[in-house]
């Protein structure tokens, strides 16, 4: 959240320049507040867990936040209780015509598939398309990163070597974005994903920007010129436990997983995963809910179909089974 300051005070310059954001008071006087929208399309197969994840990143801040949980209507949930879906998430259907001033989409165990065979790709597509016009940011994590970059810019996924799975480090290539404010040069977050958004594509791209990288993990963070899409490539969410939980998952089905990089201790499985990603993970999604959401959201929520020349979206049955654009 923003410091008030008086008007003039000399130390206003100083902290601007320090990437410090602070407001005077005649701005101040000017401002609105209402709770802000977020809608979470969540696609991951343990819904629960994802959903306690992104509810703690998103709790730990001043501002007010109305969540909705949304699922896919063309497929069928098979690791959530029936009852918890019908309790606690909507459709799209839903929503389609109401406005939200964030929205998440998580990952997906789907990564080896291509996107056009994954089961609810079209709907999907209907609900990317629909976002452009009636949310104004968007932050997509993981295979949900993957397939917006296809979707919106028709950057293709590529399949990697082996799994990257474990803890890496990122190095800040725009230090002075707010979406890394306050972080430090190189920080560390967790991986798990067999495929890539190939980092030479999303360069030649003039309407995207990489703001953090991995020499190990590849691309870490991407938005688009206009800041109202963010593509996380990682699982900054991620609980202590959640690629331990993976890895004996695999062991047991004996698919003789790699033990994750840099994340049991000593490289001991027997041992507890030492964290050194949480407040990293804890300050980007602060930021993204301050300077890309509270700060540019229009009051008028309506509005926001205002912000693109968009047209109203059909019905994602409509949609080609491709690229969407």
């Amino acid at each position: 959240m923003p410091i008030k300051i008086q008007d003039g005070l000399p130390a206003r310059e100083i902290l601007e320049n320090e990437n410090i954001f602070v407001m005077t008071e005649r701005r101040a006087l000017h401002q609105d507040i209402r709770p802000l929208r977020l809608l979470i399309l969540n696609l991951m197969p343990a819904k629960i867990v994802t959903e306690t994840q992104l509810l703690r990143k998103l709790s730990n801040t001043p501002l007010q936040i109305e969540v909705e949980f949304m699922r896919m209507a063309s497929h069928t949930a098979k690791n959530t209780p029936a009852e918890h879906l019908l309790s606690f998430y909507t459709t799209f259907d839903d929503v389609r015509g109401r406005f939200f001033d964030g929205m998440i989409i998580t990952g997906a165990p789907v990564e080896l598939l291509p996107f056009e065979q994954v089961d609810y790709w079209r709907e999907l597509c209907g609900i990317m398309s629909w976002s452009r016009r009636n949310v104004h940011s968007t932050l997509h994590i993981c295979w949900g990163a993957q397939a917006a970059l296809y979707y919106h810019y028709g950057i293709a996924k590529r399949e990697l070597p082996k799994k990257i799975s474990g803890v890496y480090l990122h190095r800040v290539l725009k230090p002075h974005s707010p979406f890394f404010r306050g972080f430090d040069d190189v920080f560390a977050s967790p991986h798990s994903r067999f495929t890539e958004a190939p980092a030479e594509d999303i360069a030649r791209c003039g309407e995207l920007e990489i703001l953090a990288g991995s020499e190990e993990a590849g691309v870490f963070a991407v938005k688009s010129a206009d800041s109202r899409r963010f593509f996380i490539m990682g699982h900054p969410e991620y609980d202590a436990d959640t690629l331990a939980n993976e890895y004996f998952r695999d062991m047991k089905a004996g698919l003789n997983p790699e033990l994750p990089k840099n994340y049991f201790e000593n490289d001991d499985p027997a041992r507890p995963p030492a964290v050194s990603w949480r407040a990293p993970a804890q300050l980007m999604y602060t930021n993204w809910l301050n300077y890309y959401v509270y700060q540019s959201t229009p009051f008028d929520i309506e509005k926001i179909a205002e912000e693109t020349g968009s047209p109203a979206d059909g019905n994602p049955a409509d949609f080609m089974n491709g690229a969407g654009i």
